[in-house]
């Protein structure tokens, strides 16, 4: 892996990019809270999924913690801390319990059975990065729990870049259900080429 110093400008837009996620992550996470505050109690106040009580709680609680968690981990000044353990524990607990709230949801999607894959998968691909790179830490291959992470951050992502997309298809004057069925793959899956592009430039 190449340990040449980054210029200056790719230095500042790392840190420009991060810092957009990070607040983007914290808005959409103390957004997504309301359901915490005020829990859905019928499939209409839950975005109309039959399953969404008590499922899209445990979701969000999830996702919220993964969304205000997540970027920290990617402080240089943090990595050798105790505080990362614990943060990436708590992390890695936020995705896994809102993947495993994703996974209940999908198939109650009221987008049908397209969006239902769409979303399925992503809870799946979310739990299983997340368990590989936290069976990579404790196996002590700490190049590997990074690049596993790198992964995880990219799928916790998912939950702005949805929020990024709803509202300009709305914008747009698109056909809302087509887009919101496309949407259950574009919301992730561009996000994991992008890390995997980044891990193998790294790499390099």
């Amino acid at each position: 892996m190449s340990t040449t110093t980054l210029p200056p400008t790719k230095t500042l837009t790392r840190r420009a990019a991060w810092t957009l996620a990070a607040l983007l992550s914290a808005g959409i996470a103390l957004y997504s809270a309301r359901y915490l505050l005020h829990p859905p109690t019928t499939p209409k106040a839950a975005l109309g999924n039959p399953l969404g009580a008590p499922w899209l709680v445990i979701h969000v609680a999830g996702a919220v913690t993964a969304l205000l968690l997540g970027s920290l981990q990617f402080l240089p000044g943090l990595r050798l801390t105790r505080g990362h353990r614990w943060i990436g524990r708590t992390y890695v607990l936020g995705c896994l319990v809102g993947g495993v709230g994703g996974l209940v949801l999908a198939p109650g999607s009221q987008a049908g059975p397209i969006a239902s894959v769409g979303f399925g998968v992503l809870a799946l691909v979310w739990i299983a990065v997340n368990l590989l790179g936290w069976r990579a830490a404790l196996e002590g291959r700490f190049t590997d729990h990074r690049r596993w992470m790198i992964r995880s951050w990219s799928l916790t992502l998912a939950a702005v870049t949805l929020r990024l997309y709803l509202p300009l298809v709305l914008a747009l004057g698109l056909p809302f259900l087509s887009w919101y069925r496309a949407i259950s793959f574009l919301a992730w899956v561009p996000n994991l080429m992008i890390a995997e592009v980044y891990l193998r430039r790294r790499a390099e």
